[in-house]
């Protein structure tokens, strides 16, 4: 087991909530500071529907390549998209438009029902792919067209592929005024289901014998696609790539769940941190030097 001291004497200052880590497949810590709950886990949520994503097109029901315009082309206003625009864009945050849309802040003054509608009628003014904006609209249309080809919500699709398998309960979802999942956030987890789910990405989709999600699209998945233009930061498909190695899903307050591949180990952290970084920070200073 991993001295968990340190970074436990600092809780209450980095108001963590619970840590898990996990080393070489084996249970290396644990602590909670506060009762073990289901959270928002905010745009972590964003990574399930990656994968969600992945699974889709492992079952042939959509592809990463093909075209939004064509896969929207209902949706009022999917002819003023860029034919350039792809699914990939909607993963990596690069669609093009110029200010991000369907923010927390922002969903409560939409007066449109049609968030997809929503999306589209926001000028796209770059070329697609060529630009890292942050935003949730990436995010929920592809979450969005995973539920359109399936004809059920993510949380559907995703209990016999991902939740029942790594044994998480039936958990809720946040959704749009047309009752549809909103894959940018809104799921609600315990820390130690998000840290399921960490383990699941290290183990590159595999679980207990069982491929959930093709080795390719994870590893797809965990690459860098795009700068975000902090230092060397890259992007994934809704996953950031940070330091030694790591990538993660990363929700708001610090909703984190950390995947180091070299050093087989992943850390999940649940939190309610106005400074995420500083968590992050002390993952790297107080805990992977002791994954070796």
């Amino acid at each position: 087991m991993l001295d968990l001291s340190s970074i436990s004497k600092r809780a209450e200052q980095l108001r963590i909530l619970t840590l898990d880590v996990t080393v070489r497949g084996e249970a290396a810590g644990h602590a909670a500071f506060d009762d073990e709950c289901r959270r928002n886990v905010y745009s972590a949520s964003k990574s399930f529907t990656s994968i969600a994503v992945g699974m889709a097109q492992d079952e042939g029901l959509l592809s990463v390549d093909e075209r939004v315009r064509d896969a929207f082309s209902e949706v009022e206003g999917a002819g003023r998209v860029p034919e350039s625009l792809t699914v990939r864009h909607l993963l990596t945050m690069s669609m093009g438009q110029e200010s991000p849309l369907l923010m927390g802040s922002d969903r409560p003054k939409i007066r449109e029902s049609d968030w997809a509608k929503e999306v589209f009628s926001h000028p796209f003014v770059y070329e697609p792919g060529t630009r890292f904006l942050y935003t949730n609209a990436g995010p929920y249309l592809a979450g969005l067209l995973v539920q359109k080809r399936a004809g059920v919500d993510l949380v559907d699709f995703l209990m016999p592929r991902l939740f029942e398998p790594l044994g998480i309960p039936r958990p809720t979802w946040e959704t749009d005024p047309m009752k549809r999942t909103f894959g940018a956030g809104g799921l609600m987890l315990t820390g130690r289901e998000l840290h399921l789910f960490g383990r699941l990405m290290l183990q590159e989709g595999s679980w207990q014998g069982r491929q959930l999600v093709s080795t390719a699209y994870v590893k797809e998945a965990l690459s860098c696609h795009i700068l975000t233009g902090r230092g060397s930061e890259g992007y994934g498909y809704l996953f950031w790539l940070g330091e030694n190695g790591s990538m993660r899903a990363d929700g708001k307050y610090g909703q984190l769940s950390v995947i180091f591949p070299a050093l087989q180990a992943v850390v999940t952290v649940t939190a309610e941190s106005r400074h995420p970084q500083e968590i992050l920070d002390a993952i790297d200073r107080e805990l992977v030097p002791q994954f070796s």
